[in-house]
Parts: C-alpha cells; structure tokens; sequence
C-alpha cells in the first residue's frame, strides 16, 4: 500500500473515531458471513458500529486521542465496535451474541481511559452505565430523605389524630381528663 494511501486512511480514521472515547476490540476471523451480517444488523439497531482496522494506521490515527491507550490492545485482526449509550451496553450486547457466535473472540476494551483485557469483558458488562450510576445515587440520597420526610410526617399525622379525637370529645360534650 503506498504512502498517499495509507495517509488517506489514517485521516479516515481519525474523522470516524473523533468522537469516541472508549470501544470493545474483537477478533471476527473464522464467524461465517450469515452470522457477521447478524451481528452488524443487532449491533447497528442499537446504534453501535463495527469497524474492522488496519491496526499499525489505526495506532497512528490514535496517537493524541481518547483512543490512545488502546493501541497496545491491536494486534492481530481487530474490529472496533463502538457507539450505543456507553462501552458497557455494547460489552453487554457482544457478550449476548458471543453466545450465538462461537469464533468471537475479544481482544480487550477502553473505557473513559480505563483498559480492560479480554478476560475482563465479562465484568465490564455487568458494570452499572452511566444512567444506571446516576440513578443508583439518586437512590442512594433520596432514601434517606424519604426517611426524614416519612418521619416528621407520621409525627404530625398522630398529633392530628390526638387533637380529632380531642375535638369529637368536646363536641359530644365530654371532659378531657389530663394525663397523668
């Protein structure tokens, strides 16, 4: 492949992945033609792209980016697959398929700089995503709030109570004896 060529690639790299921060790595070697195309269509339907990469243009592509630390995972024939609402979502979708498709293999993953190696994909996909995070924290502030709040209202509702009752005594015209 001449210069100007693999020049041309590079920079094609570089637009396609500007905007990602993070990918699952697979190798697709030996998955037939039926089942790469259903891969792609599940993935593409979720919004997740897969892109296999010359991987020496692809670390020169990389160089400077989000995408750095994941140069030491390419070696050997690597797709990127990328895109979704988070790398864990598209760790978690690889996994479902890799079920269905026996020659999957993974190579490692980047997450918000983090590197995982393929025995790790595993636990990346049980990692909570980021809207799961948030709302898990959520969680986490408002129950003790919800106590509070469960608290001073259920001590108003008895005092309400107490003074019901106090008013139906004295509308019937009986006395209120103090406690005591």
């Amino acid at each position: 492949m001449s210069k100007p060529v693999k020049n041309l690639i590079v920079e094609s790299y570089k637009k396609k992945f500007a905007d990602v921060d993070g990918a699952v790595l697979v190798d697709i070697r030996g998955v037939d033609a039926n089942k790469n195309n259903s891969l792609r269509s599940a993935l593409a339907a979720q919004q997740v792209r897969i892109t296999v990469v010359k991987n020496s243009l692809a670390k020169r592509a990389f160089e400077g980016t989000a995408l750095a630390d994941i140069s030491e995972l390419l070696d050997g024939p690597c797709a990127m697959v990328y895109g979704g609402q988070s790398v864990v979502e598209v760790a978690r979708m690889l996994i479902k398929q890799a079920k269905e498709i026996e020659n999957l293999q993974f190579k490692g993953a980047l997450m918000e700089g983090q590197r995982f190696g393929p025995d790790q994909i595993d636990a990346l996909s049980k990692y909570p995503t980021r809207g799961e995070a948030q709302a898990q924290v959520i969680q986490v502030i408002l129950g003790p709030a919800g106590q509070v709040i469960g608290a001073a209202t259920s001590a108003g509702a008895a005092i309400a109570s107490i003074l019901k009752k106090i008013e139906e005594k004295l509308e019937k015209g009986e006395q209120i004896k103090k406690a005591g």
